[in-house]
């Protein structure tokens, strides 16, 4: 059997008198994405530092590629790639100038940053001071800067927060491409959307506990109501919303005489989002 790419077990941290992450365990599959929701305050954030080797636990030990992130953090960060919400690149250097650097620092051999550059959609402004680049430009050279020593884990903090469509969507294959090839994503993400798309497993976290951990659709079986959303066109112009439980024998029934009744104008399932289950379970918004 594969060993997990990152081990946490029993991992706590503590900020004088409060507990920040509380005795927190899981582990993540090689190659996987693995979103880790939570609101802010949660112990998102801690989690990350103490994986990272940012911070040491106050109690339990995290291990990365089988090491022990607390007492070889060099040997582990050699792995890993980490691009955090706050943009921190040389601003007044180009982009292919900032790569280089970092690429110099982890002493890669034959750096390519202009394939590099490619691939977040870069190309073509790499000799550009980075400082007019926009929010989706920094966000995507943040990202490639992430992936200079081809990491076998990337650490993402909300990567496409505040960025536009298109620039999401290259991200968002980048993080695909990325795991097809074995890397494993460890991803924070308030954009529910962009967790449930992504993300093989998600974990929650509340008050330093993980309180949910499962695939999107799974937590969704589990936690949501199986229905159809069924929207009838009226006489009048009007359009009425019916919700039709799937799991009651009368259904079919229910369903025909709809369609043989009623001018039915939409008909499509209707589940709980992973917004919805993170309130069923804590009583508070993810945004909280």
């Amino acid at each position: 059997m594969t060993q997990p790419a990152i081990v946490a077990d029993q991992l706590t941290y503590r900020y004088g008198d409060r507990v920040a992450v509380d005795h927190t365990s899981f582990d993540v599959a090689e190659g996987e994405i693995f979103g880790f929701l939570g609101p802010n305050g949660a112990g998102k954030s801690t989690t990350v530092k103490l994986l990272t080797g940012q911070l040491r636990p106050s109690d339990g030990h995290a291990t990365l590629l089988g090491i022990d992130i607390a007492r070889q953090p060099n040997e582990v960060q050699r792995h890993i790639g980490v691009a955090f919400e706050n943009v921190n690149l040389y601003e007044q250097m180009s982009a292919l100038e900032n790569l280089t650097l970092f690429a110099r620092l982890f002493s890669v051999r034959g750096f390519d940053g202009m394939a590099l550059l490619e691939k977040v959609g870069l190309a073509g402004r790499e000799k550009e001071r980075v400082s007019p680049y926009s929010k989706g430009m920094k966000q995507r050279l943040m990202l490639a800067r992430a992936l200079v020593n081809t990491p076998r884990i990337l650490f993402l903090d909300e990567p496409t927060d505040g960025l536009d469509p298109v620039s999401s969507k290259t991200i968002h294959q980048i993080i695909r491409d990325a795991s097809e090839h074995g890397t494993t994503v460890f991803l924070t993400t308030h954009d529910m959307v962009e967790a449930d798309k992504l993300c093989d497993r998600v974990a929650f976290i509340h008050q330093g506990r993980i309180v949910a951990l499962d695939s999107p659709s799974a937590l969704k079986r589990q936690y949501g109501t199986r229905a159809l959303m069924v929207e009838i066109d009226g006489a009048d112009g009007t359009t009425v919303r019916r919700e039709i439980p799937l799991d009651q024998p009368q259904t079919p029934d229910i369903l025909a005489q709809l369609l043989r009744e009623n001018r039915v104008a939409t008909l499509h399932s209707e589940e709980a989002t992973l917004e919805d289950i993170f309130v069923e379970i804590t009583g508070r918004g993810l945004l909280g």
